[in-house]
């Protein structure tokens, strides 16, 4: 098992900034899962990793080794980006062969069959990757790499090129394989929810900073700040301004509605302004005890698969509900949605100097997106 840490790492290309000073130390044999939006910082955190660029500070070290400045070929490293590469004058069965030559192998035709059963290739072997789709020949590099079983396994967003379908059904065969092999899996992705089904460990990126690194359940459940919490909701958390009141004792929302604390806030927000925040699976249409009123107009209704997503105006901007199971809602119906207190979050505000840190954490409950954030505005891919 290879122990990979970063220390004080800094990246900057021209006078730009692409990664600001941050620290990370890989969990080995385990799967990390860059997570943020477009120019996050991902694809220039892998290519430090690499050894394909060196960062303007800082250190990379492998097994406590400093190899900064250690080129990627001299490292045992296997990597997958959105640009996939394969040897266009082999077959796919030969690409993916090809790491286990190397090595000499002695189960290469069946270790290759498997792999590429398991990725949905068998049927392409003794084809050349000109003849195949794009998401095919992604796949195909994908397989090279998971041959390779280096130490280290770098995957730029793999499934990108691949249609809804297939990209859930090799979220778990990839989780099984990583499982299996002996590398530490680096997975940059701009999707919470792929996050969260391959579990392991996540590191939110956001503007080139690192926001957060844990357990991903950890991460997901409790938010240090805003800006984690905006990185790791699908859809977007939904989000409203409420007043401080009774000493920290609850808080004031529009529309006369009050959210009771656990305890009291931290003096230094006990008067003014926070943000609330509540994941669009906490919303539901059915009332419970203790339950936060919420009135307004539905002015979309979407479903996608077994969830039904319901766009509603409320008094301080649209919210987003994920409702389970299809629900008929038309169009200006005027609907109630309940909250439990329990299911919110507490952040201060985004001012001048402000990160949006979190003020409170109450209790979650272990709800977690379905919806793939390809689906919703914003999901671009990064370059």
């Amino acid at each position: 098992m290879m122990q990979l840490v970063l220390e004080n790492v800094v990246q900057r290309v021209g006078g730009q900034t692409w990664l600001y000073p941050l620290d990370l130390s890989l969990q080995s044999n385990a799967v990390t899962v860059l997570l943020g939006a477009t120019q996050a910082g991902k694809t220039s955190l892998m290519r430090i990793m690499a050894g394909l660029d060196k960062p303007a500070s800082g250190r990379v070290l492998v097994d406590g080794q400093d190899v900064t400045g250690v080129s990627v070929r001299q490292r045992d490293v296997a990597m997958v980006y959105q640009q996939f590469i394969n040897y266009p004058s082999m077959t796919v069965a030969q690409n993916i062969a090809s790491p286990l030559r190397l090595r000499g192998d002695s189960e290469i035709d069946s270790k290759v069959r498997s792999l590429a059963e398991r990725l949905h290739i068998d049927m392409f072997l003794d084809r050349l990757p000109a003849e195949l789709s794009g998401g095919q020949q992604q796949r195909v590099a994908l397989a090279r790499a998971l041959a390779k079983d280096a130490p280290l396994m770098l995957l730029d967003e793999p499934l990108v090129n691949l249609d809804y379908k297939l990209r859930e059904g090799l979220r778990d065969e990839l989780s099984q394989l990583f499982e299996a092999g002996r590398s530490t899996v680096v997975y940059a992705t701009t999707e919470p929810g792929e996050a969260l089904l391959l579990g392991g460990y996540t590191a939110v990126l956001d503007a080139g900073e690192l926001l957060q690194y844990g357990p991903t359940a950890q991460v997901f459940h409790a938010p240090r700040s805003l800006r984690v919490a905006r990185a790791f909701s699908d859809p977007p958390m939904n989000l409203v301004t409420a007043q401080v009141q009774a000493g920290g004792a609850q808080l004031a929302l529009q529309q006369g509605a009050t959210l009771p604390l656990a305890q009291p806030l931290p003096a230094t927000a006990a008067a003014g302004e926070v943000v609330v925040g509540a994941r669009a699976s906490a919303l539901r249409l059915q009332e419970r005890p203790g339950d936060i009123h919420l009135h307004g107009q539905v002015y979309l209704v979407e479903i996608s698969g077994s969830d039904t997503f319901v766009h509603v105006q409320l008094p301080w901007g649209g919210w987003v509900a994920q409702l389970t199971g299809v629900h008929k809602l038309a169009a200006n119906e005027q609907v109630s949605l309940y909250l439990a207190p329990a299911d919110c979050y507490v952040f201060e505000t985004e001012r001048a100097g402000n990160q949006g840190g979190a003020l409170l954490q109450l209790p979650q409950q272990q709800h977690q997106p379905q919806r793939s954030s390809s689906q919703w505005p914003g999901a671009a891919q990064e370059v």
